[in-house]
């Protein structure tokens, strides 16, 4: 498997980033997307842990992105509390995809939406926490929108792979994830993987990463730290395969889950790598190296 370092750009304009990253859909890094962000150097732990330690966060476990499992918060807490535990060392409790500006509104003047493309949701802006070492398992976003990722006071890594990886991935049949470990991938089990391209970046305090649309994303804290995550579509069709995902998930996936258990579980892992082993053949028809890349 070979990892690529993803660019990082400064200065970009609005008519370079369409041209050289939306449109072919590549990942990139801008290094000053955020600079004017008053939450770039407001957004401290010790400044959200004094004006808003009093709001109740949910918590979620490891299983947060369990692609056999659906998840309840495991824990509610007061914010400040929590803030206080990532500060000091790993802790397997995240906040995941929550909305802080529903409990405080005033945080909202703190970012500013990019005039970088079109298509921003602005109804949609989350942010994630998470203690050192925490883990958020491969997937690609449910609503297929592109997102745009920043990352605040600490640093974070991405491992991205593109849509057409899928296959060799393991991805799992009627999900949007993976159960495969791009740090420590295990090619016995997962023998598609060794001809993997990926991309990799250490993300850190006031940058932000363009994921694009349907591209599959791993995340590691490096420190315990947060994020926030804007999200635009520059497509209709983006709406539809994310309408399509839903109910795939909710009515598919859930239902044979609740119906069948483990066998729904057994086939969607056979399935995978049936379609893995048969990514792998055809590229040996087509003379492609499929041996680990290093």
């Amino acid at each position: 498997m070979k990892l690529i370092p993803i660019e990082k750009r400064s200065g970009l304009t609005r008519e370079e980033f369409i041209s050289e990253y939306l449109k072919p859909k590549r990942p990139v890094v801008f290094t000053d997307l955020a600079k004017d962000w008053p939450a770039v150097n407001k957004w401290t732990f010790d400044w959200l842990r004094e004006n808003y330690g009093h709001i109740q966060v949910p918590l979620f476990d490891k299983h947060i992105h369990d692609p056999d499992k659906y998840f309840q918060p495991a824990k509610i807490m007061p914010f400040g509390e929590y803030l206080s535990l990532i500060e000091k060392g790993p802790i397997d409790l995240r906040i995941f995809l929550f909305d802080i500006f529903k409990e405080a509104p005033d945080l909202k003047n703190d970012i500013r939406f990019p005039t970088i493309m079109d298509g921003f949701l602005k109804g949609y802006k989350f942010v994630f926490f998470g203690g050192q070492g925490s883990i958020t398992g491969l997937h690609y976003d449910m609503d297929c929108s592109n997102v745009f990722l920043t990352q605040f006071q600490t640093r974070k890594e991405l491992i991205l792979f593109a849509p057409e990886e899928r296959h060799r991935l393991y991805h799992l049949p009627f999900t949007v994830m993976s159960k495969v470990d791009p740090i420590n991938p295990d090619y016995e089990k997962y023998p598609a993987m060794r001809g993997l391209q990926g991309y990799h970046t250490i993300l850190n305090h006031g940058e932000t990463i363009f994921i694009p649309s349907l591209w599959w994303h791993y995340i590691r804290y490096v420190d315990g730290g947060f994020s926030l995550a804007l999200r635009a579509n520059d497509s209709p069709l983006t709406f539809m395969r994310g309408a399509f995902n839903l109910v795939r998930h909710k009515f598919v996936d859930m239902g044979m889950t609740w119906a069948f258990g483990k066998k729904w579980h057994n086939w969607k892992h056979q399935k995978a790598a049936e379609n893995a082993q048969a990514a792998i053949e055809a590229d040996r028809r087509m003379g492609r190296n499929v041996e680990e890349v290093v």
